[in-house]
């Protein structure tokens, strides 16, 4: 059983989702938030494997109740799914910062949300690499609202070596392991092995993360692909 919880300040929403997530096979709704103090306090006693995390609510955002839940909870931590509706939350972007794991539209069919949970608990980061770009463009150099939020500057590139360089751009322009692995001829273990130390060396959390820096430092520019 995948165990969720659901934060959104919006009641007819948040019910929806608890209701549609119930009558699915294999997942268990473990609670249900209306703000992100709440959500962080329900993370803690419930420990659910996937949280449904909205990003504007009053009081606490999404993306500050996702840094507290990701650094308070014990090993394994749980898998924060964003709720947006993407053209109007400029927050996103910091809520990948924060170690989201992935993102979901709020107008997705009831097909795409039990994909996306079920995706993002079995460990997978769930970024389409077109809405993605999307988001990185839009948000990534911004000065205004959100940018409070934004976490330490861009990690130093120069202690990765040339192969995890690479690795890190074809990430970045939404590759999976897979098809890296056939781009650089190179197995997936290998593929994931020099992710993993690219992101032991940059201090990072999420394959997230690690697009966001990717961005970030030029290694890849957007709308440009690097």
């Amino acid at each position: 059983m995948t165990r969720v919880l659901v934060v959104d300040d919006q009641f007819l929403i948040r019910a929806g989702l608890v209701g549609l997530l119930r009558a699915a096979p294999g997942i268990e709704v473990v609670g249900e938030a209306g703000d992100g103090a709440e959500a962080v306090a329900l993370a803690a006693t419930t420990r659910p494997d996937v949280v449904l995390m909205d990003i504007r609510m009053p009081g606490m955002s999404g993306i500050v109740a996702t840094e507290k839940i990701l650094s308070e909870a014990p090993e394994p931590p749980p898998r924060i799914l964003v709720l947006t509706t993407f053209d109007l939350d400029e927050y996103v972007y910091g809520a990948l910062r924060a170690g989201a794991s992935g993102f979901l539209l709020k107008d997705s069919g009831p097909e795409r949300l039990l994909a996306a949970v079920a995706a993002v608990g079995g460990g997978d980061a769930l970024f389409a690499p077109s809405v993605t770009c999307r988001l990185v463009e839009a948000f990534a150099r911004q000065t205004g609202p959100g940018a409070k939020d934004r976490a330490e500057p861009p990690a130093d590139l120069g202690a990765l070596t040339l192969r995890e360089v690479e690795v890190l751009k074809l990430i970045a322009t939404g590759l999976s392991n897979a098809d890296i692995a056939d781009r650089l001829y190179i197995s997936e273990a290998t593929v994931k092995t020099h992710l993993n130390r690219t992101m032991s060396k940059l201090d990072l959390d999420s394959r997230a993360q690690a697009v966001v820096v990717a961005y970030e430092t030029g290694l890849v520019t957007p709308g440009g692909g690097g």
